[in-house]
């Protein structure tokens, strides 16, 4: 009988090579893109940070405005006086506070800009990046676990190959023993079974062969889409979901700077107010002004005159006559100086014409 002898086709060595370096890069593949995904996290943790600072600066310039507000309320006089409507250093105060409600409307105004123009925004754009970046990594894990699953599928497949052609081989063997040994009928019938086997062996692993090409051009097509075409679209999406997230943080620092620079020729002109406010406080007029309000009326006094205590001693004047003539001083006495106090005036005048009658009468006693 011929000897029908099968060998199974030898593994290629590059092969074996090949599927060590897919494993690695798919393992490398999966290790970047976790650094890719934390990476873009922590960029997004940072815009929100941003939008916190932007927040909490808005809120700032309010309280900045609030408390200027209520500081000008506060040393705004109450109801009007004549007084602060006459003196320009009152009327320079008075436009300075009004000067400084000005500057809480800009104030008020930056904080608006801050919140509904840059704040509000950033929190929308957040959410709209993390649905974007979610969105692109699931793309990317699809992408990973289908290059994964057609790498099992070859694995499985060339391990099968490889048992069925172990398989037909020691099945061949067997057979060929069997044919070489065989002399009775019974032994010749066990060696067309042997046969048999081995051809129905050696047909499992050709299809199994079959099986594991298909799977290797499966995979290699996979493979070729997954490097060439996914990943690298993948990638590309991330990147410029990055370069825009960036993007937008510089948008959002320039137009805080805008919105603050906005209000600043307001702000300035506030203040040149003030510097004119201040400009036009005239002291010379102010203190002529008092002059005017507060001036007596009254001519300068004239001198004091030597009252004679000793007179009395003098027998030629009449104590009537003395008399007259000390009431009529001291009522010309009042008259000249308006800023005696009257009960002070009304006592000396008192005491000393108690003590002139003492005298008199101790005299004429």
């Amino acid at each position: 009988s011929q000897v029908n002898s099968w060998s199974p086709p030898s593994v290629d060595p590059q092969v074996i090579h090949t599927w060590s370096q897919v494993s690695g890069i798919c393992l490398l593949f999966q290790d970047q893109f976790d650094n890719l995904e934390k990476h873009t996290s922590w960029g997004i943790d940072f815009l929100e940070r941003y939008t916190k600072f932007v927040k909490e600066r808005a809120d700032i310039e309010l309280s900045y405005a609030k408390q200027i507000r209520s500081l000008s309320k506060k040393y705004h006089p109450k109801r009007s006086r004549e007084d602060e409507s006459r003196y320009t250093w009152c009327l320079s105060f008075a436009a300075t506070l009004q000067q400084l409600n000005e500057l809480a409307v800009q104030r008020e105004e930056l904080a608006e800009n801050l919140n509904s123009q840059i704040a509000c925004e950033l929190t929308r754009y957040t959410q709209e990046l993390k649905t974007e970046r979610k969105t692109h990594f699931q793309d990317g894990r699809r992408a990973q676990q289908h290059i994964e699953s057609s790498w099992k599928q070859l694995e499985s497949s060339k391990r099968r190959f490889e048992r069925d052609c172990k398989e037909a081989e020691r099945a061949q063997h067997i057979s060929d023993r069997i044919d070489l040994d065989s002399k009775t009928d019974g032994e010749k019938r066990c060696s067309l079974k042997a046969r048999q086997t081995a051809q129905q062996k050696q047909q499992a692993a050709e299809e199994s062969r079959k099986d594991y090409v298909t799977s290797l051009n499966q995979f290699n097509q996979d493979q070729h889409q997954h490097y060439h075409t996914l990943v690298p679209v993948i990638y590309q999406r991330i990147q410029d979901m990055e370069e825009r997230r960036i993007e937008r943080i510089g948008e959002a620092m320039r137009s805080s700077a805008e919105a603050e620079r906005k209000v600043l020729p307001v702000v300035s002109r506030c203040l040149d107010a003030m510097m004119d406010a201040a400009e036009s406080i005239q002291p010379r007029k102010d203190t002529g002004q008092v002059v005017e309000v507060y001036k007596s009326g009254f001519d300068p006094p004239g001198d004091v005159e030597f009252e004679d205590y000793s007179a009395t001693m003098r027998r030629s004047i009449s104590e009537s006559s003395y008399l007259d003539n000390r009431t009529e001083g001291r009522r010309h006495s009042r008259k000249l100086w308006p800023f005696l106090r009257k009960n002070k005036v009304h006592k000396h005048a008192h005491t000393h014409t108690h003590t002139h009658t003492h005298t008199h009468t101790h005299t004429h006693t």
